[in-house]
């Protein structure tokens, strides 16, 4: 059944409902009284259930009826939804979208993706914010800005949030740390090692690695150097200090080039956190330039996305 058959066919049964009288729905349709009859009978019989108790005075809903309505009118409603969708994106969209985002990764992979975005659409303008921190938990940003992107696990239900890619973290270290200090083959012998760490709110699943079925939890007892940036223990780990567990989405570049050597990754990259990369908002319904965006970084980032699609040919190369 197509779309517009569908369309006429509920809001007929749905006239019916209301009016509850084939003759007054028919008078809200081109249709003879017998016509709304005959279309009633099809509705049935193609659902297998009895939609209305007819006499000759009223038509009156059965319980399947009253049932069938309540999603009848949520499939009217999307379907509305879905073409004015469409209409408003079939024409040039116009407009500016504000994005507030964590400084290492707008600089590393939003900025590049946005800027793609704008040249293919150039009626849009695009305001970019990156702050040096994990970025509002709360999205108390959200009554500034449209779209707040958050790595990590959501801190509040309520905001409405579109995934745009997993998050993979490895742990790595330069080729001469791991010449000077030797590699260590299992995640328990990082005790014996220097480290790169968080000295504040760190990430929940950091130094956490997939063991026996489970997460456990193992560091390297001496830190070299902490910082609240991700980006400063990844330059800690290029020049040789010790090992970070750092995203995918920040070390990818280096782990391909050969600067950075993958830990624990005999089987490939690592499974994905429970936590992903997300673009949060307000609104339950997001404005047509914002879901346009918000289609465009999906499918630029993907599952898996390009970092980790490169990392995992290298990892395991094909026979």
């Amino acid at each position: 059944m197509n779309p517009d058959t569908l369309t006429d066919q509920f809001s007929l049964f749905l006239d019916v409902l209301e009016s509850g009288s084939f003759s007054a729905a028919a008078r809200r349709h081109p249709l003879t009284p017998s016509a709304v009859a005959r279309r009633i009978d099809a509705l049935e019989r193609a659902l297998g259930s009895t939609l209305f108790i007819r006499s000759t005075h009223a038509v009156r809903a059965t319980p399947a009826g009253l049932a069938f309505a309540e999603r009848a009118r949520r499939i009217l409603a999307e379907l509305r939804l879905a073409r004015a969708e469409a209409a408003s994106l079939s024409s040039a969209p116009e407009g500016l979208i504000r994005i507030d985002a964590p400084a290492p990764f707008g600089r590393r992979r939003l900025a590049p993706a946005i800027a793609e975005f704008l040249a293919a659409n150039p009626g849009l303008d695009v305001q970019l914010r990156l702050i040096d921190s994990f970025i509002d938990l709360h999205g108390e940003h959200l009554g500034e800005v449209d779209l707040v992107l958050r790595i990590g696990p959501l801190a509040d239900t309520r905001l409405v949030a579109t995934p745009l890619a997993p998050l993979v973290r490895i742990a790595c270290a330069s080729p001469d740390y791991l010449k000077r200090r030797g590699t260590p083959r299992e995640p328990s012998e990082l005790v014996d090692h220097d480290g790169l760490d968080w000295d504040s709110l760190a990430p929940p699943y950091a130094w956490r690695f997939q063991r026996a079925g489970r997460l456990q939890h193992y560091k390297p007892q001496r830190q070299r150097m902490t910082a609240n940036n991700a980006e400063a223990l990844l330059f800690g780990a290029l020049d040789g200090l010790g090992i970070a567990h750092l995203p995918t989405w920040l070390s990818s570049e280096y782990l391909l080039r050969g600067e950075l050597v993958p830990l624990f990754c005999q089987e490939g990259l690592p499974a994905p956190e429970p936590s992903s990369i997300y673009a949060l908002r307000l609104e339950r319904e997001a404005s047509p330039r914002t879901r346009l965006l918000l289609a465009f970084l999906q499918e630029r980032f993907g599952h898996p996305p390009p970092w980790d699609q490169a990392l995992q040919s290298r990892l395991v190369p094909s026979s």
